[in-house]
This record gives C-alpha cells, sequence and structure tokens, in this order.
C-alpha cells in the first residue's frame, strides 16, 4: 500500500488527474485529506454520486451580455486559494449525464466558465461498480482521463494501525527540473517505441473489457509524465504504477521492455562527438536515437549543436534515409530563420527535398 500512497503523492505533485479504485471503508478519502494536509494543500471533497450535471457544467445565469455559467461554491474557493486539491468522491456511483459533465472539468480544469488554477490537482475516489450502491461503470473518454490505482490496504498493516496508530502520510517529492528533462529524452524513445508497436498507440476498451486503464495518445502522454516523475524518487516500482495506471499493464510492460532492450545512447554524447556515432540496426532504435538527438538540439540550440545534429542525420540517411525525414523536418523547424545550412548539404539533398514541406 505504500507505494500506491506514494503514487498517488507524485500524481498529484505533477497536476495529473488520478482516481483510486477501492472497497468501501478502506480509508481512500482519508489518505486522500492527510496527502493535502503534508503537500499544504486545501482540499475541496464533491461527492459525485448526490451532484447534478449543472454542478460542473455550471449553473446557467442570464445577465445583459447574454448567458454565462455560473461555477459553484467549491470551484470559487479552489480559485481563490490558487492551489489545493479537488476531490471527487464516489466517482462510480455518478450517472451517466454526470460523468458527461466531468469530461470538461478533468481535463480542461474548468468548472462553468471559471477555470482552476494550475496548481490545483484532481483526484477522485470510486468502488468497483459491483460493491458500490448503484454504481455505473465509468465511460470509456472519462477513465481515459485519469491514470488509476488500486486501493488494497494488507491486513498487516490493518492490524498494526488498530496495535500502534495509523502511519502518517510521507510523501516522497520529485525533482520537477529533471523529470522535465528525463520527459523530453523519453518522448522520443516512446516514438520509436510506437514505431515498432503501432498497435499500442490506441487501444479501444472494446479489445481490453474490464481494463480501466488504456492506452491512447493521451494516456501515453500524462503515463510516460508520470513515468518520469517516478524515476526520479529512485523507486522504478512506483514509476511502472503510474504508467500501468495509465496505459495498462500489458502496454506498460512492453515499453519497460523494450526500454531496456534499446540501450539507447545519450543524445548530448552522441552531439559532442558526432563522428563516433554507429547506426543502430533496428529502425525503431534509430528513430528513438534521432529524435532525442533533435530534441536536445531544439532545447539548446546553437549552429555548432545544430551542425552536429545533421551530422548525425546524415549517417543515418546513408542506411535508412525513410527514418532520417522526420528527424530531419524537426531540425529544419528548430534552425528556421537562421540562415545556417547542414554539413554535408549535397549528400543529403534526397532527405533535405522530403523534409521541406515542414517550411511551407
Amino acid at each position: 500500500m505504500e507505494t500506491t500512497v506514494q503514487a498517488l503523492a507524485i500524481a498529484v505533485q505533477a497536476r495529473v488527474p488520478v482516481l483510486l479504485w477501492g472497497a468501501p471503508g478502506t480509508g481512500k478519502s482519508s489518505v486522500v485529506r492527510q496527502l493535502g494536509a503534508e503537500l499544504g494543500l486545501p482540499v475541496e471533497t464533491v461527492i459525485a454520486s448526490i451532484r447534478e450535471p449543472s454542478d460542473f457544467a455550471g449553473l446557467p445565469v442570464v445577465t445583459e451580455g447574454g448567458v454565462r455559467f455560473a461555477p459553484p461554491d467549491w470551484a470559487v474557493r479552489l480559485a481563490e486559494a490558487g492551489r489545493g486539491i479537488l476531490f471527487l468522491d464516489e466517482i462510480s456511483t455518478a450517472p451517466p449525464a454526470v460523468q458527461a459533465a466531468l469530461l470538461r472539468v478533468v481535463l480542461e480544469r474548468t468548472v462553468g466558465d471559471l477555470e482552476l488554477p494550475a496548481e490545483v490537482a484532481l483526484v477522485a475516489a470510486a468502488n468497483p461498480p459491483e460493491e458500490a450502491a448503484g454504481g455505473w461503470e465509468l465511460s470509456p473518454p472519462l477513465a481515459n482521463r485519469f491514470c488509476h490505482l488500486e486501493w488494497r490496504p494488507h491486513a498487516r498493516s490493518v492490524a498494526e494501525g488498530f496495535a500502534s496508530g495509523w502511519r502518517a502520510v510521507s510523501p516522497r517529492r520529485f525533482d520537477a527540473a529533471e523529470a522535465e528533462r528525463a520527459l523530453a529524452r523519453e518522448r522520443a524513445a516512446l516514438a520509436g517505441f510506437l514505431t515498432a508497436r503501432p498497435d499500442l498507440a490506441l487501444e479501444v476498451p472494446a479489445r481490453r473489457a474490464g481494463r480501466r486503464a488504456w492506452a491512447s495518445p493521451r494516456s501515453w502522454e500524462f503515463g510516460l509524465r508520470l513515468w518520469c516523475a517516478g524515476l526520479t524518487t529512485g523507486v522504478p516500482e512506483v514509476a511502472l504504477l503510474l504508467l500501468e495506471g495509465s496505459v495498462g499493464p500489458g502496454a506498460a510492460a512492453e515499453w519497460v521492455t523494450w526500454r531496456r532492450e534499446a540501450d539507447l545512447p545519450d543524445p548530448e554524447a552522441l552531439l559532442a562527438a558526432p563522428e563516433r556515432f554507429e547506426v543502430p540496426e533496428r529502425g525503431d532504435v534509430l528513430f528513438a536515437v534521432l529524435g532525442a538527438v533533435v530534441t536536445a538540439v531544439a532545447g539548446k540550440l546553437s549552429q555548432e549543436r545544430w551542425r552536429a545534429g545533421w551530422r548525425i542525420i546524415a549517417k543515418a540517411a546513408e542506411r535508412a534515409p525513410d527514418v532520417a525525414v522526420f528527424p530531419a523536418r524537426t531540425l529544419l523547424r528548430a534552425g528556421e530563420g537562421t540562415g545556417w545550412l547542414p554539413e554535408g548539404a549535397g549528400r543529403l539533398l534526397p532527405v533535405l527535398e522530403l523534409a521541406r514541406p515542414a517550411l511551407r
């Protein structure tokens, strides 16, 4: 259960919506309130099952200028505080009309005409439908907006709680700057992975009956963000739990295996010595390497680094010109307006011709 608590804490700090699934009476609400206290965040609890769609979409109010959608008091309090946790309890008992109204709240952080501050985290809790009073399955669009975590207290931790008191929540902090740097690299790696496994870019629920988390471009985006944040804590189990909760256990396991076997080089080392670059045999790995290189160049642009990037692309294009086209487009965009010319432009002419539409 400690791993789940730490995963929840990272999701809250990363401001990624997270949903705790667990049986009634297991302390889901309590741990959210404790976490808010430890992080210094006010918690606004909203019981989804007793709310109307207008409680999330806003109450229509006629004014001289037209109609505005007034937000509820809890949203106003969070906006005035500038930070906090919006805790949507019993979300699996919300009827479909309320779930539909929640879509904009979860993804766009908008309640009525009020946009919640960026420092407001969103946490939900749910009982499995078979254990909830009047429970409903979450709609796929709503489910795909959350990282899903299972809340299963162990018998020993419950026994220890009764014997000596319940353990306080001690959330791990992660290095946000380090996580952002890692995310830039891992996005390029994910692009390579999905070229090898395109079926994992989108796994609709019909193919994964009974799964709450499923792979989509959106869930890969926030799942990768959580994965990188989790790795900065030095606890890989937490990072894996967050990724599984975002894209599903199967897709997460395949990504972790591919990432380990790919053994991608450091893009900064390649830019420092492009002549040492050895073109990988596998196209998916090459795509990931080139993506990491151009991301690194764009993130810290200079003529020297830009030209080093072209030397690497040129070497890759000799073996796999089709793989080099997309990274070449990205590198062209990075250098747009500088007047710089790639080294060995003649050898790169076929790739440049294919990449040129990026500048049109």
